[in-house]
């Protein structure tokens, strides 16, 4: 009798454990249980596109790409530059998008891709909704710095709102530009480029597209570190926006540096009565411009089989041109280069080569025509110009070229 009571509070007390243990399990199961239904109640009302931010955005990019009339819609990761305000909150001031250039510059996460797909765009309704200056675009297609740029900087002076300026270098290329400079914060995002390869036209096209995203830019021109201007900026200006046509070298060269890299491969696409040479140095209006930057069709025909010796950079638009828009091009180059001396590259030019005489005789020494007229002023760049030209350039030019010291 004595054991059975010793073994009572035992058993109570095992008891009491086992339904405290189940207490505890049922706790830890309500709050999971609890926990769940939180988790699914926000996913349930973040839903709704009252209160969604997201939904919100989306809605309010809706609303600006209804605005600007755009054939597409926006890009999710859509460039930092604001190429058209909406008519809601216009200024009508042409220079409000160079001022916007200048704030954020010209970076962007697009990838080659989107920006083509971007710069391919074109307004279903033709007139701006805010006053519209055209302007020239400066594209500089460089290894690293421009070191001819202070000469660049004296012909740009005072004429801010009719140019814009777009920098390819090499993204491992690290240089400081003062904020007063016309190149400070023009860099676009780039790839590393190779002489003789595809990747130079990827880059052309690349500055093309970025340049394409200010609907003010109509005419389009390709430079190296080693150009220079051959007049001041109201002639380039003039000469460029008023023309008719597009410049850009493209010819039948029997030999074999031009018909010989034909790939009979290229066939059908490209035929050898399609092939045709140009300098890579080109000038084009917007219309050609957004054609190249579309084009899908025979580029990779080009990626694919004009490897070297034969040269993208040398066929791919002159050949591109010739088969579809001819019509637009005056089958002539803007910028000036001295093959006289033979060899593969034209010849450069120092310091001991710049006289007035020299550079008059590149300015005026040619004939061509211009908008259906004969005229001398056939070039307005030239190259190839090497860094110790600038200090002679900078004592020539102003009186030449008619601006200030």
């Amino acid at each position: 009798m004595e054991e059975e009571k010793n073994q009572f509070p035992s058993a109570f007390k095992h008891s009491n454990i086992c339904l405290s243990q189940l207490n505890h399990i049922f706790n830890f199961l309500f709050f999971v249980i609890g926990l769940s239904l939180g988790i699914i109640i926000c996913l349930y009302f973040e839903s709704f596109p009252f209160i969604s931010s997201q939904a919100s955005a989306s809605f309010n990019s809706f609303t600006s790409s209804t605005n600007e009339s755009l054939v597409a819609p926006t890009l999710v990761s859509s460039p930092p530059l604001l190429v058209i305000p909406s008519t809601s909150n216009a200024t009508f001031n042409y220079t409000s998008v160079s001022l916007k250039e200048e704030k954020f510059g010209l970076m962007h996460e697009m990838n080659d891709e989107e920006l083509l797909w971007r710069a391919s765009m074109v307004p279903r309704i033709q007139q701006l909704p805010i006053k519209h200056v055209p302007k020239v675009a400066f594209m500089f297609l460089t290894k690293g710095a421009l070191p001819l740029a202070l000469l660049w900087e004296k012909i740009f002076q005072g004429h801010q709102g009719l140019y814009s300026i777009y920098v390819h270098t090499h993204p491992s290329f690290n240089d400081t530009i003062p904020e007063t400079s016309v190149f400070y914060g023009r860099r676009i995002p780039s790839q590393p480029v190779y002489w003789g390869t595809a990747t130079m036209i990827d880059a052309e096209r690349r500055l093309l597209a970025n340049a394409l995203l200010d609907f003010s830019n109509q005419r389009f021109i390709l430079l190296s570190e080693s150009c220079i201007p051959l007049f001041n900026f109201t002639t380039i200006y003039s000469y460029l926006i008023n023309s008719n046509l597009s410049f850009l070298g493209s010819f039948d060269d029997p030999r074999k540096p031009g018909r010989g890299r034909y790939n009979p491969q290229m066939s059908p696409t490209i035929n050898l009565t399609d092939w045709r040479k140009g300098a890579q140095w080109f000038e084009v209006n917007r219309e050609l411009a957004i054609h190249i930057v579309s084009d899908r069709k025979y580029y990779p025909v080009f990626q694919k089989y004009c490897l070297p010796p034969c040269y993208m950079d040398e066929h791919y638009i002159p050949t591109l041109v010739n088969i579809l828009y001819s019509q637009l091009n005056s089958n002539r180059s803007i910028t000036w280069v001295d093959w006289s001396r033979g060899g593969p590259h034209p010849g450069k030019f120092g310091g001991v080569d710049i006289t007035d005489e020299f550079l008059n005789q590149i300015r005026f020494g040619s004939e061509c025509v211009y908008n259906g007229n004969v005229s001398s002023i056939c070039f307005l760049f030239a190259r190839k110009f090497l860094p110790n030209t600038l200090e002679q350039l900078l004592r020539v030019t102003p009186l030449l070229l008619g601006f200030d010291p």
